[in-house]
């Protein structure tokens, strides 16, 4: 009888796990998980406890009824260091509570990341007198539907709580853990100012994070409709997304939502890191990690700025009418329409001024759920093209319209994973100021992005569109292949309000070591924020 699968926190098979089940009468057989994962017993009708059992993995209790209608999905956690702060995103005063997965004792540290991190405080070291203690566990079945759950079981006594004040002054926070082994890890805080204190806001891309996010075995890119029957053992022979020619990822009708209740493994920086140290590995350069490089650049050029998270956009914590500026940065593809009708809202009817500093945004529209998930509205595709999208420009665009309407460009898959500098196409123009460029010079050579390595446009890259406002105007283009180069431009709108949109991800990363990136990002906010 096939009574479910065991697998980890990536939804790989496990093999070789000792389960022990015990029925009512305190009776018990015990069995050991095949090479795929499948754990076959022949067993009595009934209810069971089930123990679990392997080297390297965090020994848990389970409850199954045989027989059931489906396979059931054990699931373990390997050994080692992760964590992450719940909720992520805080105003100041307001509390998280750290959650940590260790086999052994840890250190926790809070360091603020502007152009260097910055030490704020010790939170100690953390263990307890039980062996293995401050292991967590994860649930059985698809939990990047509901959430990791961690600190659920074994915190009951308020002793143990493990809450900490979000800081008086806003931005980009990080937790990091370590052990007395070696093992090092560190995970994102976002706090936001209680009251505006700047002229700036600046929008964290976490919908783009949990977007990611695959512990689990999930994220909008692995298996994005569901997780499959059965997990893995071989990823690119078994993954449609390596073997089958005619699979594109998101060709579902529906897709189960994601939980940001995850821990954010990409996330993570080196304690080591500086800020113009090259982004290494394929989606640091892209989520919290390539950000980070923003707001030190900010702080370095004196720049005085408030930090939000996006779903505090969504739920009203940001109130863009205490602001001048709004800067999107580096990767912000998902958001939701609420978000985005309202900073249109401001832009067009209001005055503000958006300092888009990103490629491939505002491209999918999501639903933050109340459970603290983000559903997200892929739609059934073929393609990131116009032909494979059904005739619209972008995912966002099939729920509402073009986000070159707000943008002034959208991404396209032209020029996709490659980096390149950008030309000057209008010398002229204000933004070039004090830059010695003329028309035809290139500019944007240097960046620490190293995913798609070549210049200040690229890895995905936005351009004009038949959507995009009258009045924009393209002062310089990427040089990428196949016409894929990032269109850098601006607008203004009748209230008084502006945009400037370079349409790139790389961008921010050529910030802190890129000398004319540097200054005619630097024009724009001293002329945005004027």
């Amino acid at each position: 009888m096939l009574i479910g699968y065991v697998s980890d926190e990536r939804f790989v098979a496990l093999p070789d796990v000792v389960l022990e089940f015990i029925g009512a009468s305190g009776e018990s057989w015990d069995v050991r998980s095949r090479a795929s994962g499948a754990v076959h017993l022949d067993l009595p009708p009934g209810e069971y406890r089930v123990v679990l059992q392997k080297p390297g993995y965090g020994a848990k209790f389970s409850r199954v009824t045989v027989p059931a209608p489906t396979p059931y999905h054990f699931r373990l956690l390997s050994d080692g260091l992760l964590g992450y702060a719940w909720p992520k995103w805080v105003r100041s005063g307001e509390a998280s509570e750290f959650r940590v997965h260790s086999v052994e004792p840890y250190k926790l540290e809070l360091w603020r990341y502007g152009w260097q991190p910055e030490f704020v405080r010790a939170l100690g070291w953390h263990d307890e007198h039980g062996p293995r203690a401050v292991m967590q566990i994860t649930p059985d079945g698809d939990y990047t539907q509901t959430g990791a759950e961690w600190n659920k079981v074994g915190y009951t006594n308020s002793v143990h709580s493990q809450h900490v004040a979000g800081p008086a002054r806003s931005g980009l926070y990080y937790f990091r853990a370590s052990t007395a082994s070696g093992r090092q890890f560190s995970f994102p805080w976002i706090v936001a100012p209680a009251h505006p204190t700047a002229k700036m806001a600046v929008l964290a891309s976490n919908f783009t994070w949990n977007a990611y996010n695959n512990f689990g075995g999930r994220s909008n890119y692995i298996h994005a409709d569901g997780l499959p029957p059965t997990p893995t053992i071989n990823a690119r022979a078994e993954l449609k997304r390596y073997s089958d020619t005619g699979f594109f990822t998101w060709g579902a009708d529906h897709y189960p939502p994601l939980s940001f209740d995850r821990p954010e493994p990409f996330n993570h920086i080196d304690f080591a890191e500086q800020i113009t140290d090259p982004i290494e590995g394929r989606q640091a350069c892209h989520l919290a990690p390539a950000e980070w490089r923003l707001l030190g650049w900010l702080e370095r050029r004196g720049f005085a700025y408030d930090y939000f998270a996006e779903t505090q956009l969504d739920d009203g914590t940001l109130d863009l009418s205490q602001y001048r500026v709004l800067v999107l940065a580096v990767h912000p593809e998902y958001w939701t329409p609420r978000m985005y009708s309202r900073v249109k809202r401001w832009v067009f009817e209001e005055g503000g001024r958006l300092v888009y500093l990103g490629g491939n945004g505002l491209n999918c529209a999501v639903e933050l759920l109340p459970t603290g998930a983000a559903l997200h509205h892929n739609g059934k595709i073929a393609g990131l093209d116009v032909a494979g999208l059904g005739g619209y420009e972008s995912r966002y665009a099939m729920r509402d319209e073009s986000e070159a309407n707000l943008l002034g460009c959208v991404f396209t898959p032209a020029g996709a994973m490659t980096g390149a500098p950008y030309r000057v196409l209008d010398a002229s123009h204000w933004a070039f100021a004090g830059t010695g460029l003329k028309t035809g010079d290139t500019f944007g050579e240097k960046c620490l992005h190293m995913r798609c390595p070549g210049g200040a446009s690229g890895h995905e890259t936005d351009k004009v569109s038949p959507h995009s406002p009258s009045t924009v105007r393209v002062i310089a283009r990427g040089l990428n292949p196949d016409n894929g180069g990032a269109d850098m431009l601006t607008f203004s709108t009748p209230s008084g309000g502006e945009v400037f949109s370079v349409g790139s991800i790389n961008f921010v990363a050529s910030l802190p070591v890129d000398e004319t990136v540097s200054r005619i990002t630097e024009n724009v906010l001293r002329r945005f924020l004027s």
